[in-house]
């Protein structure tokens, strides 16, 4: 589900869920783990996935067939880990090594440092075509993580971008060769380790402290969200959505 290698104190885990490593409960629980019980021998972390594939987001194929009973389950786990990876008080790189669509998207703008690989992967945050609100969590990442002026943009037309397009519009910061990826994200870990981890811990808390407080605040708007994305209707809307892009 993910594997995860060590070496000199940092920490590779590789998304290696199914074909496309799309967000369910279970790959949930796994990554919240890895990011909320790391011991003092790690000292940065590398994100990456396998294939051709980073993450394709939440499985929505199980989303509709289990309904609201799942959802209430998955969506609180999806923001918790959101936020546990957000506020990682170690360096955390990510190496983006093909497409990440929607929540695949969000997990990469919550690194520190974001790798894209030359080719033909896609980066965007796709939620408002599959017609689904972002939880504060995801939301206040994505409003960190990229540029105001191409926030909006980005985010109410959900388009997905190449690794170029990704690097000018504020996805990623560096795009490089697909074989240069992970010892690239892995220097750059260890460079960010070195350090002193306390200071690296606030400096990282003080950087992010509005964004966490707006995510604290939203108790009545992630109720909301949640209440639509276990509807029927928007469980309807999803089907549609699929279908289409089968389609293509």
């Amino acid at each position: 589900m993910i594997e995860r290698n060590i070496d000199d104190g940092i920490l590779t885990l590789r998304l290696a869920h199914k074909k496309a490593s799309a967000l369910d409960i279970e790959l949930l629980e796994v990554l919240l783990r890895e990011l909320t019980e790391t011991n003092d021998a790690v000292r940065a972390v590398v994100l990456t996935g396998t294939g051709s594939i980073f993450c394709a987001g939440v499985d929505l194929i199980r989303l509709t067939q289990e309904g609201a009973p799942y959802v209430q389950r998955f969506l609180p786990l999806l923001s918790h880990t959101l936020r546990a990876l957000f506020t990682f008080p170690k360096p955390i790189v990510a190496a983006t090594n093909g497409h990440a669509i929607a929540g695949g998207c969000i997990l990469v703008l919550g690194c520190d440092v974001r790798l894209m690989a030359e080719g033909k992967g896609r980066i965007g945050v796709t939620e408002l075509l599959v017609g689904v609100p972002f939880p504060s969590a995801a939301l206040e990442t994505v409003r960190f993580a990229v540029p105001r002026d191409k926030l909006q943009q980005l985010v109410y037309s959900g388009l997905t971008l190449e690794p170029a397009e990704a690097c000018a519009s504020g996805f990623v910061d560096e795009v490089v060769a697909p074989a240069d990826l992970l010892p690239r994200a892995q220097t750059i870990a260890r460079q960010l380790a070195e350090v002193p981890p306390e200071a690296y811990r606030l400096t990282k808390q003080y950087l992010r402290a509005d964004a966490l407080a707006r995510m604290d605040a939203s108790e009545d708007n992630d109720a909301a969200a949640l209440a639509v994305w276990s509807s029927p209707q928007t469980h309807a809307r999803i089907r549609e959505y699929m279908a289409r892009t089968v389609k293509r």
